[in-house]
């Protein structure tokens, strides 16, 4: 069983294909650039006189707390108006206080259960309100507490929140 001792070159690639490789590769490289440029973030703001403006932490940070009690205050209305029933409130006014931690501190407070925030160390506001007024609204069995006192007690976690 003797084999021959030449070697044989590999089948050689006709020029059409080598063209089609650096196309593809081009390609790609095309829209990986196109894709970071399109979700990279904007870094300021743009204001009349055109020139960028990254507001000051304690502008954003007010503008947040009052984007808040507008949410609060339009559940409560939706509960006065009756287009919320006393749970639903109560449930709502939990997502939205949890959502202003998160969004305020990055705090994942919306998948926290209590005993997670409790062991965390959260200010008391924040566990009071979970615990006097939404929580027992949600899971217990009997009457919901009342939404206006709920929304007074998210009040309080929006305005003393760190």
């Amino acid at each position: 069983m003797s084999a021959p001792d030449e070697l044989y070159p590999p089948l050689q690639y006709g020029w059409g294909w080598m063209l089609l490789a650096f196309a593809v590769i081009a390609l790609l490289i095309a829209a990986g650039w196109l894709l970071l440029f399109l979700t990279k973030p904007r870094r300021s703001i743009t204001v009349a006189d055109g020139e960028p403006h990254t507001p000051p932490v304690g502008d954003v940070l007010s503008m947040l707390r009052m984007e808040y009690n507008d949410r609060i205050g339009r559940i409560e209305a939706d509960y006065l108006s009756g287009g919320l029933s006393a749970r639903q409130a109560n449930l709502e006014l939990s997502r939205v206080v949890r959502t202003f931690v998160n969004e305020y501190s990055g705090l994942e407070a919306p998948v926290l259960v209590l005993d997670d925030l409790v062991r965390m160390g959260v200010p008391a506001a924040l566990i009071d309100a979970l615990r006097r007024h939404y929580y027992p609204s949600v899971f217990r069995r009997g009457p919901a507490v009342d939404p206006v006192a709920g929304a007074e007690a998210a009040r309080k976690v929006v305005a003393s929140w760190h």
